[in-house]
């Protein structure tokens, strides 16, 4: 549906009738989420990713701990059978009695090899395909040592020991070997995985059913701040009172409530404006509808023409007063968001002037514009008008400070715009040869409708107000001193100073 033509009524229409239309539903990275859901994905992302490592790392150890013991039982193995190795008949023998067999025996759960090797490589006793150890496996004669290695399909676990057999120079070194499967370390290692694994399942559910209750009653704060300040009546401006706030959103409620004391302030700048406004336009609107009441009765065509002449003045005023007021308000909107760039105030108050030349002719005054620089030290060359500004609004400004010399200055007087750069700051002094303002009242010109008294010079009281305004939003200082001090009518001198840009 198109928005209707573009006067005032169609554009608030158009507002209206956009307001109604349904909010996009946020898609993709700017949707919202849940302050709640975001703790908790950070919270069981990380876990769900250890969770395998951890299995892992359990099960190595589980396999360690499961070795141990069955690491020192081979141990005695091997020692035992080496123990029965011996010299008979001038060779190496292996004599097992019953006791050291049943040891070396399979049980019920393990098979178990042995082996007996001689010089040369011999093969004593025992099963001669059982691996002989490598020259990385590292042998200690007369220690056990212990390895794990693939035999007859499977993995084995070996404790192997070298030994001297004999006396003297017929003593010859023995390799003894004792293997067993792996099958009862195996499956002591599951159970103890078992018996640490299934309870973190059963503990989990009841850490995320605690961590879910934990959040709650952590957020629990948050949910009263909101019912708090859903519950504040929609004219209350109070601060929020940040007790009970958790620390971390202690902060927060400190911005809230600095957003709120702005905002505060700037529905207060706005009731006061309406209050101003309506206050300065009952007086000529009421003197309006006195002179057209007049006008109405009169028969006279002199006087007739003289009431009229004076609705004329009126009107003229009282558009000056609306325009004033608009002004102000526009530069008041502007506070916050007017950006400034860099300008050469030189070039724009001498366009600023010519534009005020036709009426300065018309009243009978001599309106000129000087520019001073100082000699810059830098390069030789002379100081630099250029600031920080807004174009629009320092216009805004330039013309207030001018039409308001204009009223004071009567005619055969001069009004002088100048612009002076010294290279660290810009001063715009604008100077005429009225009554000047007395010291008491040189603050007051600058609060609103404010107008001093016995000048008998139309004005709106704004246009002061409105060059403050616009030179707080610059950075810049506004003061105001005699032009010519001693003299009879010592007029007025408005200086706005600003600092400069370098070169």
């Amino acid at each position: 549906m198109p928005d209707p033509e573009p006067t005032a009524s169609g554009r608030r229409w158009g507002r209206r009738w956009r307001a109604r239309t349904p909010p996009r539903v946020p898609t993709g990275p700017s949707e919202q989420r849940s302050l709640f859901g975001e703790i908790l994905d950070w919270m069981f992302a990380p876990l769900l990713l250890l969770w395998p490592l951890s299995v892992a790392v359990t099960f190595v150890i589980a396999r360690s701990l499961a070795d141990a013991p069955f690491d020192r039982a081979l141990d005695d193995r091997t020692e035992a059978l080496a123990q029965q190795v011996r010299v008979a008949a001038e060779r190496v023998v292996v004599i097992l009695p019953r006791a050291a067999r049943d040891f070396l025996a399979a049980d019920e759960d393990d098979v178990v090899y042995f082996q007996v090797v001689g010089a040369r490589g011999k093969v004593i006793a025992g099963d001669a395909d059982l691996p002989r150890p490598r020259l990385y496996d590292f042998p200690v004669p007369g220690k056990v040592r212990l390895r794990t290695t693939p035999f007859r399909g499977e993995d084995v676990r070996i404790g192997y020991l070298y030994i001297d057999v004999g006396e003297g120079e017929e003593m010859e070194p023995v390799l003894v070997q004792v293997a067993e499967t792996l099958d009862k370390r195996t499956r002591l290692a599951n159970e103890i995985i078992k018996g640490v694994i299934f309870p973190q399942f059963m503990i989990l559910p009841v850490a995320v059913m605690l961590v879910w209750f934990g959040l709650s009653r952590g957020l629990a704060p948050l949910k009263s701040l909101q019912r708090r300040i859903r519950d504040r009546a929609p004219d209350d401006p109070s601060p929020i009172d940040p007790r009970g706030a958790p620390e971390e959103i202690a902060p927060l409620v400190d911005a809230f409530n600095d957003l709120l004391s702005r905002q505060n302030a700037t529905v207060a700048a706005q009731k006061r404006f309406i209050a101003d406004a309506a206050h300065q336009m009952k007086t000529p609107l009421a003197g309006l509808r006195t002179q057209a009441e007049l006008a109405m009765r009169e028969q006279d065509p002199a006087e007739l023409r003289r009431a009229l002449e004076q609705i004329g003045r009126g009107s003229q005023r009282t558009a000056h007063l609306v325009s004033q007021l608009l002004a102000l308000a526009r530069t008041e909107n502007l506070r916050d968001v007017a950006t400034l760039e860099p300008l050469d105030l030189d070039a724009l108050a001498r366009d600023v002037v010519s534009d005020w030349v036709p009426t300065a002719i018309e009243r009978g005054i001599d309106l000129g514009y000087e520019s001073r620089r100082a000699q810059w030290d830098g390069d030789g060359g002379d100081a630099s008008a250029r600031i920080a500004g807004h174009p629009l609004l320092l216009r805004e400004a330039m013309n207030n400070l001018i039409d308001n010399a204009l009223r004071y200055t009567p005619r055969e007087g001069a009004v002088t715009v100048r612009v002076v750069a010294d290279g660290h700051r810009v001063m715009l002094e604008v100077e005429d040869s009225g009554p000047g303002i007395p010291e008491a009242e040189r603050d007051l010109v600058f609060e609103r409708f404010y107008r001093v008294l016995g000048t008998g010079v139309d004005g709106s009281g704004l246009g002061l107000p409105i060059v403050r305004e616009i030179a707080m939003q610059h950075g810049a200082t506004i003061e105001v001193d005699d032009a010519r001090p001693g003299e009879e009518a010592p007029g007025a001198r408005f200086t706005v100073t600003f600092p400069g840009l370098e070169r």
